[in-house]
Formats: C-alpha cells, sequence, structure tokens
C-alpha cells in the first residue's frame, strides 16, 4: 500500500469559504480516487498531538486555533505516487509562489490558512491516516 495512498485535509478557512466540493473535484479530475471521508470538528487536544512535530515553532498557537476554529473535511486519497503527485496537486505552502492550476493558488488566504494539508511521506501518509480514521472506514 505504501506509495498508493496519502492523506489530506480540508483546512476550516477553505470550509468557511465553501472551497470543499471544488477542492475535492479538483482531486478526483487529478486522477485520485477517495477511499475515506469524514467532516469533524478538531479539538484542541487532537489538533495539539497531530501537529506536535510543530510544537516548538512559533506558530505552533496561532495553528492550533485556526485549526479548531472550524470543521474540516478529512480524506485517503489513493492513486499510484500518491503523496508526491498530492503534493504537485496542492501546490505550495505560500499561495502567492503556488503554481497556477494547484489548490493553494486557487483556494488558500494565506500561508496559515492554507486551504489544504497533505502528507508529506508514505510513512506520514500512514500515520495521518490512522489518527483520523479506524481502517474499517477505509474503503478499497
Amino acid at each position: 500500500m505504501a506509495g498508493n495512498i496519502t492523506f489530506t485535509m480540508i483546512k476550516p478557512e477553505a470550509m468557511r469559504k465553501g472551497a470543499a466540493g471544488a477542492i475535492l473535484k479538483m482531486i478526483q479530475e487529478a486522477g485520485f480516487e477517495i477511499i475515506a471521508l469524514k467532516m469533524k470538528q478538531m479539538s484542541t487536544k487532537d489538533a495539539e498531538e497531530f501537529y506536535a512535530v510543530h510544537k516548538d515553532r512559533p506558530f505552533f498557537d496561532g495553528l492550533i486555533s485556526f485549526m479548531t476554529s472550524g470543521p474540516i473535511i478529512a480524506a485517503v486519497l489513493k492513486k499510484e505516487n500518491a503523496v508526491e503527485d498530492y503534493r504537485k496537486l496542492l501546490g505550495t505552502t505560500n499561495p502567492e509562489t503556488a503554481d497556477e492550476g494547484t489548490i493553494r493558488k486557487a483556494f488558500a488566504t494565506n500561508v496559515t490558512m492554507n486551504a489544504a494539508h497533505g502528507s508529506d511521506s508514505d510513512d506520514n501518509a500512514a500515520i495521518e491516516t490512522a489518527f483520523h480514521f479506524d481502517k474499517n472506514e477505509i474503503i478499497e
């Protein structure tokens, strides 16, 4: 399975903008199969755990506040070379430097409110998927 799945999360600002449907459409049009999908509200505890790698960074508190400010959509995507291909579709963290045709160029507000998250490695895709989904919630 490694190399064939990735995790994404549509963030609160994109949800408030009503962009979730358009983002999911871009994902499907890029050849990804959505094999798990749910809308949820992250608790402070969950957000702190999910972003623990950033806990000593100056932006951590703002990130946690943002990620708990509204619902998110979590999804598992399947495609050969999923992580790398999704990172290309997602675009750079800064929407000002993201390529045209990417999710972040189209829907991000700024570096923090960057529309969506995408796993950065096969290992993190597995970890992040397991964080948000039970095995029986993933349909292959």
